[in-house]
């Protein structure tokens, strides 16, 4: 009979494992990096603040050096076509079992639009055109878009998107050739202007990263990554694994089998386990769910401000152990998760920056008057963090324009902090 893991043994292990208590903190950003497997990218702040929130002495200085000076952190596209920020071995995994399939399909919609766009050979058009944009990233080193763009006469090539329809535009070929040489493994993202930008730098891989990106086997890679999730986020079922991967169902499978993961009984049914990890032994107490009362696996109090992608909240496709009906709201209609509140291992509210460097929350349930207490500590070391930093949330929750206009949705007012 599989080994049952309840709810509270999960929350548990998420608080230790996403070194989101106190005691966990640490400066090593790779460490950081590797504990969540990857850092979600497609919001440039995220990167950032699902660092700062693990950190022992945060800095955004330190960040931007693991990012472009020490280069021991990763830009990448990779699952679900979302860009992540890992360590170079967990990209070269990344890239080996999802990248490489991205490629095709961009390439064959390249020379669609060039083909459309009235140039004759759309292949050899872009061959030489990657061509010249290496040779020109190998001779004046990374280099922003625009500054390829002044260089390489191909990337100025117009595109027609959409030709005869309403929304019908023009782009420079620009933007399909960088993708197209990222996902290639031949070309990474850089500093761009600022920790809040998404207008990186390119450079061409083997002068960033020695050995570049490496040719992984494929099947081999996935079992590694799988064992990498599991060991972070496990126990997760088969339908947490798709989601954090988009994986189809039989790479899924083999990745299991190969990494051999053990299956366990969790609430939604099936889930597995890393090989070699072991279920959590009970530590005295009388259980129960609902923070702040400690679990019988003598989990430590705790309060988390985490940003909009945050690996935690976004590790999950089945939530219901960690994210109450009332929370839902923190999410948007397709999956992406806004700025959250945790308290003990459960998301009871959310967050937003208004434009005038005010953070406002909403709980989505009653919070003890100690427990916030702790969770305006928290948000005021966020606001020290930030300083006079003003950003966006890219992919906001249903809640959130809803906080920032002021507005109760339900539950305790919004307040400012």
């Amino acid at each position: 009979m599989a080994t049952v893991i309840e709810d509270d043994e999960r929350r548990a292990r998420l608080a230790e494992r996403h070194l989101l208590l106190p005691s966990t903190r640490t400066d090593d950003l790779p460490a950081i990096a590797d504990a969540l497997v990857a850092l979600h990218s497609s919001d440039p702040v995220t990167v950032y603040l699902s660092a700062l929130s693990r950190m022992a002495h945060p800095s955004i200085e330190a960040v931007d050096d693991a990012l472009y000076e020490q280069r021991s952190l990763l830009r990448h596209h990779a699952m679900r076509r979302t860009l992540w920020v890992a360590t170079p071995d967990v990209v070269r995994q990344m890239h080996a079992t999802s990248t490489r399939g991205l490629l095709e399909p961009e390439r064959r919609r390249t020379c669609g639009l060039l083909a459309s766009s009235g140039v004759r050979n759309p292949e050899r058009w872009l061959a030489r055109a990657e061509e010249q944009v290496l040779a020109d990233l190998h001779e004046h080193g990374p280099s922003t878009a625009r500054e390829l763009g002044q260089r390489v006469e191909a990337l100025r090539q117009p595109l027609q998107l959409a030709p005869g329809k309403r929304y019908a535009a023009t782009q420079s070929a620009h933007t399909r050739v960088l993708l197209i040489l990222c996902l290639t493994g031949q070309v990474v993202r850089g500093r761009p202007g600022s920790w809040i930008n998404g207008a990186y730098r390119y450079a061409a891989t083997d002068s960033w990263l020695p050995g570049g990106l490496g040719e992984l086997d494929p099947r081999q890679a996935a079992a590694d990554l799988a064992d990498r999730w599991l060991r972070r986020f496990g126990p997760g079922t088969t339908t947490d694994l798709r989601w954090w991967t988009g994986w189809t169902a039989a790479v899924v499978k083999k990745a299991l089998a190969d990494c051999g993961a053990v299956e366990v009984k969790v609430a939604e049914g099936p889930g597995w386990l890393a090989a070699d990890d072991e279920p959590l032994p009970p530590r005295g107490g009388t259980g129960g769910s609902s923070p702040p009362e400690p679990t019988q696996h003598g989990a430590k109090p705790w309060v988390a401000v985490l940003p909009g992608l945050d690996p935690t909240i976004m590790g999950w496709k089945q939530r219901a152990w960690y994210l109450p009906d009332a929370a839902t709201e923190v999410f948007d209609g397709v999956g992406n998760a806004g700025p959250s509140i945790w308290v003990d291992g459960r998301v009871v509210g959310a967050w937003a920056q208004a434009r005038d460097g005010e953070i406002h929350t909403h709980y989505f349930e009653r919070v003890a008057a100690a427990r916030r207490r702790q969770v305006d500590e928290r948000i005021e070391e966020l606001k020290a963090w930030i300083g006079d930093t003003r950003f966006t949330v890219r992919f906001p929750g249903h809640i959130h324009a809803r906080l920032l206009g002021g507005r109760t949705v339900r539950g305790p007012a919004v307040r400012r902090t």
